[in-house]
């Protein structure tokens, strides 16, 4: 496999020249953030599109009060409870990089556990679009120390990345009811904001199970942690393939059998 990974030569300027609100953000009766973020309108705008919202108490965010390790913030995320789901954003408000990852559920519970990196304390949340086109949010405010998401990975830093990239290591554990599937992805997952170092992380992976049908699609962003672990339950499957690739065009692919 030939490995690709591409300087940074674009200096990306954004400027900002104002947030479009929802009419009824104009009006003054949008559902008040419980976190109380003074981002939650740019997150609205920026990641769900402005669309109609609720916070809700069915969609469940998983996390530690306070992070131990900035750069291996647990979290989980848990929809199950709605019906239709037919995507999952999370994101961190006040992250350099706030988008963290994407979860696009086919026949499998809306329901994932991940690591990520956290800047600074701040609230992470879980939206899910239902089919009726409805934003159901959740969230949960974890303070951490800083750092996480400006330091280099330790694959850069001792410049072993490329004799591991792309290896996957997974486990399933069966279950009376959901089988739990837990993988994990070699992959170096830099932010492009340590200096010198340049954006380099999985954009995209797709679960399939033992037949080739697609059971979830992900989309991945730079603050996902360092060799992303990624645990989420498949029903009575015991056998997957994943399929993927990351922003240099390297691909993931591997055969999980129990």
């Amino acid at each position: 496999m030939t490995l690709f990974r591409l300087p940074a030569c674009i200096l990306l300027l954004i400027i900002t020249l104002g947030n479009p609100v929802s009419a009824a953000e104009q009006s003054g009766h949008a559902p008040a953030d419980p976190l109380n973020s003074p981002q939650w309108g740019v997150m609205h705008s920026r990641f769900l599109n402005g669309e109609t919202y609720v916070f809700d108490d069915k969609v469940k965010v998983l996390a530690p009060d306070s992070a131990e390790d900035s750069l291996n913030v647990p979290i989980t995320f848990d929809a199950s409870a709605l019906q239709g789901v037919e995507k999952i954003v999370v994101m961190a408000d006040l992250n350099p990089i706030p988008g963290v990852l994407e979860f696009r559920p086919k026949t499998i519970p809306a329901r994932l556990s991940f690591r990520m990196k956290l800047q600074q304390g701040s609230p992470v949340r879980a939206a899910a679009k239902t089919a009726d086109g409805v934003w159901h949010v959740g969230g949960a405010w974890v303070d951490a120390a800083g750092g996480g998401c400006t330091l280099p990975s330790t694959g850069t830093a001792t410049g072993d990345w490329s004799s591991t990239l792309g290896k996957v290591s997974a486990n399933v554990w069966q279950r009376p009811d959901n089988n739990r599937l837990r993988v994990r992805v070699m992959h170096p997952m830099d932010t492009g904001l340590a200096s010198g170092i340049p954006t380099f992380h999985i954009e995209d992976m797709n679960i399939l199970d033992e037949s080739g049908a697609l059971l979830a699609e992900m989309t991945l962003h730079e603050p996902i942690s360092e060799n992303p672990m990624l645990s989420l339950d498949v029903g009575k499957h015991t056998g997957f393939r994943l399929e993927g690739h990351d922003n240099n065009g390297n691909r993931i692919d591997a055969e999980v059998v129990e």
